[in-house]
Parts: structure tokens; C-alpha cells; sequence
């Protein structure tokens, strides 16, 4: 085995693997209904009241929000109704407190005195070393409801890391996350 070429692959190899690991983006999952035809839905409008504004009145969150969901269903050809929609969207987001435990070994030396050799010798020993990293998870559900049956029909979620960001930068962070959920989304309004 050579190990001096192989080593720029193992290093190029370990790089990837850290690019990986650093990802920021939030998992998204969707759910919809089998049993659901997309095809009969045209309008749609917002649930009254949202989940995100369940005090009873707006934040810019919830403002960014409605806009970026507004923006989608739009895209996809839905006309927005209040008096009559085929579907109701709903949003809902919480924040969790989470904590990551991560155990690395780690190699130790003690020092041993031979009175035989008449010379000190180090003796490695393991233990673990154990980092806890607390950080804030974030959730943020759109519910597509078909308003004549009260029935979910769609359903995206993103979850990830929350960051400290400013107002400007959490603006664009919402507006790419629910992007990024209705990319999932298959249906357009014909």
C-alpha cells in the first residue's frame, strides 16, 4: 500500500465528508392525502385564525409568512378567495431546545517508572471526552386543508437550527424555507 498517494484522497475524502456534516439547510418532509383530487382545487385563502398568530394578532414573522405562502400558491396558478376557497392554508411554527451529546475517545499518557530499565516510560490509557452543544430547533408546518371536508390534504414540514439572525435576514431565511417546502409540492391549479 502507498500511502503517500493515498492520502490526498483520504484527506479530499474527509473533506467532503465535514462539507456534509455542515449543511444548514432544514430536512423537509411532505404528506399528502392518496385519496385526495388535486385537480378540483382553485382557490384557496388563509385559516382563520393561523396557528402562528394564535394570540390573536400578527408579528413580521407571521406578516413574512403569509406573503411567501402567498407567493407559492400564486405561482402554481391558485387565485386567492376568501369567500369561497377550495382550499385553507394554515402555518404553524415552534422552536424546541435541544442538546447534542457527542463522545470522542481520547488517548492518554501516564508515566511509569521501570526501576529494572531505570528509566521512565509512558503508558497510554483511553478515556472519553464528552461535549454537550445546546442549540434551538425550529419547526414550520403548511397545512393544506380542503375546505368543503375539513380534511388535511397536504402537508410540508422544515425543521432545523435556528440561528441569530437580524430582521432582514430572518425575512429572507422564512421566505427560502417555505420556497423550499413548496418545491415539494406537485400540484398546480389548472
Amino acid at each position: 500500500m502507498n500511502l503517500p498517494r493515498l492520502l490526498p484522497r483520504f484527506l479530499a475524502l474527509a473533506a467532503l465528508l465535514l462539507l456534509a456534516a455542515c449543511a444548514t439547510g432544514p430536512r423537509i418532509s411532505t404528506d399528502a392525502d392518496p385519496a385526495a383530487d388535486f385537480s378540483r382545487y382553485r382557490t384557496w385563502a388563509f385559516h382563520a385564525p393561523l396557528a402562528v398568530e394564535r394570540e390573536g394578532y400578527s408579528t413580521p414573522a407571521s406578516s413574512t409568512m403569509r406573503a411567501a405562502v402567498r407567493r407559492e400558491m400564486e405561482a402554481r396558478g391558485y387565485v386567492y378567495d376568501e369567500n369561497a376557497p377550495d382550499l385553507l392554508v394554515n402555518l404553524n411554527a415552534y422552536m424546541n431546545q435541544r442538546s447534542d451529546v457527542v463522545s470522542m475517545p481520547e488517548v492518554r499518557y501516564s508515566w511509569y517508572y521501570s526501576y529494572r530499565a531505570n528509566a521512565y516510560y509512558a503508558v497510554p490509557y483511553w478515556t472519553e471526552r464528552a461535549s454537550v452543544y445546546n442549540y434551538t430547533e425550529g419547526t414550520l408546518n403548511i397545512d393544506l386543508v380542503d375546505a368543503r371536508e375539513r380534511r388535511l390534504v397536504w402537508e410540508g414540514v422544515a425543521v432545523g437550527r435556528m440561528a441569530r439572525l437580524k430582521p432582514a435576514e430572518r425575512a429572507a431565511r422564512i421566505q427560502q424555507t417555505i420556497a423550499e417546502i413548496f418545491a415539494e409540492y406537485p400540484h398546480r391549479a389548472r
